[in-house]
């Protein structure tokens, strides 16, 4: 007995061996295309994967929340083209990484359960024994309809309403679509996967009793600034979504309700939708920006011409900040000179209390906000956000004999320290940070303005301007030209427009506030006019 009890431990090591611990997946609904329509849960997850495999459908920009050391698997299948995987793959996929015990997040477009084979995919799951969960989304069918100003159900109008899909499993020997009880029985019929059988699915309505004059709406890509719509009849449908190339991915919308269109359409009548508008920005600062225009229906293409990074050596900033009580100001002229300072200052054991002695300037309302995160009041903000409103500003104040230290990029404008200097100021410039042009990225930038659908590029810093042209790499001005042609631009404030009409292009759009805030306004009022 005495030897058995012994023998157990080391039964129950070799049975942990030989049976790791599993992982467990999770079947995610990425929605119709909107990233905001995710559900919470489905985004705290997306941030707790160790292996994403993810669909054609669901947006990309979701993939930002994933660590940036799982493991991304495309598993996209398009209509028409070639899959990556076939379904039977992406099943055994999901299963072997959850036997390596990885945590798996399968993210599916729309909701997993309505036409997104999720189905097929846990019983997978189920039959090997691998712990599984399903986190439902928002299908595409009431995006659509939604987006496209369409109630798919109205109490003056039905009660009822079918999603069925066009594109039913081929090797089944009939269909499963009872057209006869459909036809006539349901309001409101929402066809899935249908672009492709579109006449076959009109004529199969009408021969089985629909009306030839029943309102019909095509949404293609609904919820995304991409979105097109267009409206017909069962009769006129066809021809209309072929003349129109409308291509999956689409939905149709058929019934009475898609009458009411006319008076509740809403995503496409937004001031910027359908235009294509590059973001120069940085990734990190771009958000702002980018969030604004979509809000008001504008497409972003987020190209960042500019990577912000620390310089190899504090040294000025360090000497300065030993001795900070003997300066009299200290101005920030951009986000990141905030940001970098704050960081260095926290990494020197430092703080906000530190900064008790010198008035602290900045160049506009965006930096004191940021200022403001960090505990500190802006003693001056200039009523014009540039360098020469702030030293304009100190001047009237007066700067003879004042110590003024100004935290900045190592390349920087030099018209601010020097007419300080001007002014009879100590001026100490330390570079904290530095402006690089990112890496690769080129190709992909030219393919944008290549073809022709960039309706504006924005610029918010002069080195915005001369990174984006370096990426360009117009071989000579007739080239730039060429690929800027019909192209606003959009420049955020003087000294950045004159960085675009120095390179031979012309600004569109300057707003008088150098803020985001009205950048976007400006940009809006454009297109109005």
């Amino acid at each position: 007995m005495a030897a058995r009890c012994m023998d157990r431990p080391f039964l129950l090591m070799q049975e942990q061996q030989s049976n790791p611990k599993k992982g467990k997946v999770y079947l995610v609904g990425a929605g119709p295309g909107d990233p905001g329509l995710i559900t919470m849960r489905g985004r705290y997850l997306l941030e707790k994967a160790e292996v994403l495999v993810y669909d054609y459908l669901a947006s990309k920009r979701l993939l930002r929340y994933v660590p940036a050391n799982a493991r991304f698997v495309y598993a996209g299948k398009r209509g028409g083209v070639k899959h990556t995987h076939t379904q039977e793959e992406i099943n055994q996929m999901l299963v072997d990484f959850a036997l390596e015990g990885k945590t798996v997040v399968r993210l599916k477009g729309g909701d997993p359960f309505i036409f997104g084979r999720g189905g097929e995919e846990v019983e997978t799951l189920a039959r090997n024994n691998i712990e599984f969960e399903v986190v439902p989304g928002v299908t595409s069918a009431t995006a659509a309809a939604t987006y496209a100003g369409i109630p798919i159900t109205h109490r003056g109008y039905t009660a009822s309403v079918a999603f069925i899909t066009g594109h039913e499993d081929p090797t089944k020997e009939s269909s499963n679509i009872d057209w006869s009880k459909i036809a006539t029985g349901i309001g409101t019929i929402v066809v899935y996967m249908g672009i492709k059988n579109l006449p076959n699915i009109v004529s199969n309505l009408i021969d089985h009793g629909r009306s030839p004059d029943t309102p019909v709406a095509v949404v293609r890509w609904a919820s995304t600034p991409e979105q097109k719509s267009v409206v017909g009849t069962l009769a006129t449908i066809a021809n209309i979504v072929a003349d129109a190339g409308i291509k999956p991915p689409a939905l149709i919308v058929i019934g009475e309700v898609v009458n009411l269109r006319d008076t509740i359409d809403w995503f496409e009548k937004r001031e910027l939708f359908g235009k294509r508008i590059i973001v120069t920005r940085t990734r990190e600062q771009a958000s702002e920006l980018v969030a604004s225009l979509e809000e008001n229906g504008a497409s972003c293409y987020e190209c960042a011409t500019i990577n912000i990074e620390p310089v190899e050596d504090y040294y000025i900033l360090d000497e300065a900040l030993e001795r900070i009580d003997e300066y009299h100001w200290v101005l920030f002229t951009s986000l990141n000179g905030v940001k970098y300072f704050f960081r260095r200052l926290f990494e020197k054991g430092l703080d906000a209390r530190d900064l008790k002695g010198p008035d602290i300037g900045v160049v506009g309302k965006s930096t004191a906000d940021l200022l403001l995160e960090y505990g500190i009041n802006a003693d001056l903000i200039p009523p014009v956000f540039t360098g020469e409103g702030l030293a304009e500003s100190l001047l009237d104040q007066g700067v003879e004999g004042r110590n003024v230290l100004i935290p900045r990029a190592v390349e920087g404008r030099e018209l601010l320290p020097e007419t300080l200097r001007g002014g009879g100021a100590q001026v100490t410039i330390a570079p904290i940070y530095q402006n690089v042009p990112p890496e690769g990225r080129r190709d992909e930038l030219r393919a944008e303005l290549e073809s022709g659908e960039v309706d504006m590029v924005t610029f918010t810093s002069s080195s915005t301007v001369r990174n984006f042209l370096t990426m360009v790499d117009a071989a000579d001005q007739e080239e730039l030209e060429r690929l800027m042609a019909g192209v606003n631009i959009a420049a955020i404030g003087p000294i950045t427009a004159k960085t675009v009409t120095d390179s031979g292009l012309k600004v569109d759009v300057q707003p008088e506030r150098h803020t985001i805030e009205a950048m976007v306004e400006e940009i809006i009022g454009f297109y109005h006019s």
